[in-house]
């Protein structure tokens, strides 16, 4: 998501930044290659249209002509209107007693998914939410949200089959709830198009009978500036207090994020980058502006972090590869660790500047199927093999490379740079300096809890000793590798070299 617009953007503040002097006519020069970047995007036009305004009207300001680095004064001037644009603050959910959100939406906005994704963030925040399932459209609709719920391990109310009557629904379950020990109840509701006006009514009276404090859209972020009308429909109908936009991992244009609270007035309050459950957070508009810049998200990464890593794994890790014990089991180990965080290309698109290193890398060079077949790769080595890899002779090789159904070539590449990885790790350079450092604070690894709440970031560029690695050569852009891996994320970025 918002790849395009974050490369259109990036070229233009390269230019911006290489000014010595601003003048009306660069500025003027700049905002129309904006515009134009964010159109197409999808941003609705008068948003776009307003926006530029606001930017110009700002950037040609006395404070910014004469400043040492006025390019850079706009850059910042450009992210601070784009996250007012997007919210300004994050938007908390009202919860106040009865606790009852309203989730409605278009079919195939990802509703039931995302009721369930919310009561599980809910759950994990110390709260007791319970399901309802209100869509009597969908056949399979109640069945999944049940078998969501499951998984979830959060109470759930299905009606009777063949049950007709949305309003009865609501009673019934109002009345189940009394016996449940619950905070907030989810109602998640069937799916309808915006022209569909006895559906609208339908809703329009279940919204009036439970009368929540939350009435939350459900949005695809791929339907563009449709989407924004979308929101306009059911704000007249239901009376929104907020959005949620999903597939935020997809590659469409992105432009209904950024059109959405302007056209509407209501707050984005949660985004889905997955399909996963757990793939589901909170909106924060200068985080998210901060992405579209390509400045990454720190917080973010370190948040998925702090909720799916094991600390104390991770550092008997980082101390095995510190001392040279590190092996084939711990490569797997953390593997699966990064794979817990979600996609690869999501993760590392939190890291500041990937948008450029990404143009770098060999094509293919994050595709899942790589790490899939790495793990095949390890899995068929015997227990010995894993724990000492020098025992992978020429024979072993061929009969690893028959059981993960790879080449042997790249069963040999694939032990190669495990090698190199590993002496790297446990060298005397850059990376050897930066695993000690690291291994200095808090035992392993730094206070993730605590650097998601705001903490300090640990100095990684002073632990570099003032450089930081080079991925595109890591990554498969280079002949050799410079570094290992992605430091104590995993250590296992060598393996993508070009294949």
């Amino acid at each position: 998501m918002f790849s395009l617009l974050s490369d259109k953007l990036d070229d233009t503040f390269r230019k911006l930044r290489g000014l010595s002097k601003i003048s009306e006519s660069n500025i003027a020069d700049a905002m129309r290659e904006i515009r134009m970047a964010l159109l197409d995007a999808d941003v609705e036009y008068s948003v776009a249209r307003e926006f530029i305004a606001h930017v110009k009207e700002q950037a040609m300001g006395v404070a910014v002509l004469k400043t040492v680095k006025p390019g850079e004064q706009i850059v910042k001037i450009f992210r601070d209107q784009l996250a007012e644009l997007l919210g300004g603050e994050a938007a908390e959910l009202n919860l106040t007693p009865p606790g009852r959100i309203l989730v409605v939406g278009l079919n195939g906005a990802g509703k039931t998914t995302t009721s369930a994704k919310l009561a599980r963030r809910l759950k994990a925040e110390g709260r007791k939410p319970l399901l309802v399932a209100c869509d009597l459209i969908r056949p399979a609709a109640i069945d999944q949200l049940a078998t969501l719920a499951g998984q979830i391990e959060v109470p759930v109310y299905t009606p009777s089959a063949g049950e007709k009557d949305v309003i009865r629904v609501a009673k019934d379950a109002l009345r189940w709830a009394k016996e449940q020990e619950h905070d907030v109840i989810i109602f998640d509701t069937a799916g309808r198009q915006e022209v569909d006006e006895d559906l609208v009514e339908e809703l329009r009276r279940l919204a009036k009978y439970l009368d929540a404090q939350e009435s939350l859209l459900v949005a695809d972020a791929a339907t563009g500036q449709q989407a924004v009308r979308v929101a306009q429909a059911f704000d007249n109908a239901v009376g929104l207090t907020g959005i949620i936009l999903t597939k935020l991992d997809g590659d469409a244009r992105g432009g209904a994020a950024l059109s959405m609270r302007a056209v509407t007035g209501k707050p984005i309050k949660f985004v889905g980058e997955g399909e996963k459950l757990d793939m589901f957070g909170p909106f924060v508009p200068m985080r998210m502006a901060d992405r579209i810049l390509g400045m990454g998200d720190i917080v973010g990464l370190v948040e998925k972090a702090a909720e799916k890593i094991d600390q104390e794994s991770a550092m008997n890790s980082m101390n095995r590869m510190m001392s040279g014990e590190f092996n084939f089991n711990d490569f797997l180990q953390q593997m699966r660790m990064m794979q817990s965080l979600g996609p690869l290309e999501g993760l590392l698109g939190l890291l500041p500047g990937f948008s450029k290193i990404k143009k770098q890398l060999p094509e293919g060079a994050l595709d899942p199927k790589k790490m899939k077949r790495m793990e095949a790769i390890v899995l068929s080595m015997t227990p010995a093999e894993r724990a000492n890899y020098k025992l992978l002779i020429p024979s072993r090789r061929r009969r690893v490379a028959k059981g993960s159904g790879v080449s042997e070539i790249e069963v040999n590449r694939f032990i190669k740079n495990f090698k190199q990885m590993k002496e790297m790790m446990g060298g005397k350079g850059k990376m050897g300096g930066l695993m000690k450092a690291m291994g200095k604070m808090k035992g392993g690894m730094p206070d993730m809890s605590s650097m998601a709440q705001g903490g300090e970031m640990p100095d990684l560029s002073s632990m570099m000793g003032g450089g930081m690695p080079d991925l595109s050569a890591l990554m498969g852009g280079g002949k050799k590798p410079k570094m290992p891996g992605m430091g104590s994320m995993g250590g296992f970025g060598g393996m993508f070299r070009r294949r």
